[in-house]
């Protein structure tokens, strides 16, 4: 049966099917010899598929949780020469070629999907899945109140507004958890930036339903489809996020104060009353003028 070429590739586990594009852009795809083109298709029983002269082969699908650690970045090579996340894929000694899914910075830690799942890794990774993302913050000073309602109404960075689904502030308020299905570069650092903190520490806790619960920094742990699939899927139930309670007692007893304070009372006035209510009236007269 014949399918797109982004698709077999991925399925392959070259890369992507974004990726995939590229590498047919590029002319590095060929079918029975012949340079591919974007959208053609290919039935891999009788069709001559090659990458980069290769031959197309579809491996076992593995999937792997991974615990990234902080000074590692997420590529498979580093023109600097930084660890790399696929040295860390090398210690698991399997014939599959893995890539990961998502991006992690160099000074952030946290989970991380590993799989040669391509067609998988597009579902994760696409902006359209919204895969939501938790995250916990150790900031530099406490996170204060109004911080809380900013990013309740939202907070713009590179002129698009960020939606943060889910904020929990830990008993020490230098940490805080939030949750977003954003996907652009260092988005929480730019976020906390914005708003005016420090990151000390960065770290992914969950993908979805899916979390680092059991593993160590640099430690892996092999999973199935159906449990990825899920994790991803899941969604929290958004939290109101609103400001501390103490804030709300405050606020809910304000009403009452004032109801009380302009509440007339029975009776005969008193001298002072009378003099205080004649002296508003005087400035009344003395700023509109008598009427």
């Amino acid at each position: 049966m014949q399918e797109r070429l982004q698709k077999l590739i991925a399925r392959a586990g070259i890369c992507s099917r974004r990726n995939a594009e590229e590498l047919i852009l590029q002319g590095r795809v060929k079918v029975n010899g012949v340079k591919a083109t974007i959208g053609q298709k290919a039935d891999p029983k009788t069709d001559e598929i090659t990458v980069d002269r290769k031959s197309l082969h579809f491996q076992k699908k593995r999937y792997f949780l991974l615990y990234k650690p902080k000074g590692y970045v997420t590529t498979m090579k580093d023109e600097f020469h930084r660890p790399c996340v696929n040295d860390l894929l090398e210690t698991l000694k399997i014939r599959e070629k893995l890539f990961t899914v998502g991006r992690l910075d160099y000074d952030s830690e946290g989970l991380m999907i590993a799989t040669n799942d391509g067609e998988l890794a597009n579902k994760i990774a696409h902006p359209k899945f919204e895969v939501q993302k938790t995250y916990r913050v150790v900031l530099g000073k406490p996170f204060s109140d109004r911080s809380q309602m900013r990013i309740k109404n939202g907070v713009v960075i590179e002129e698009k507004e960020v939606k943060v689904s889910d904020l929990l502030i830990h008993e020490d308020p230098k940490v805080i958890e939030l949750t977003i299905h954003e996907g652009r570069n260092r988005i929480v650092r730019k976020l906390m930036e914005k708003l005016g903190y420090k990151v000390m520490r960065l770290i992914r806790t969950n993908i979805g339903e899916l979390g680092v619960t059991g593993l160590r920094e640099g430690q892996f742990k092999e999973v199935t489809r159906e449990i990825i699939e899920a994790g991803v899927k899941a969604k929290k139930k958004p939290t109101k996020i609103e400001k501390p309670a103490k804030n709300k007692e405050r606020a809910t007893d304000e009403p009452k104060e004032k109801k009380k304070r302009f509440e007339r009372k029975e009776g005969p006035l008193s001298k002072s009353q009378l003099k205080r209510k004649a002296e508003r009236q005087n400035r009344y007269r003395e700023k509109y003028g008598k009427r």
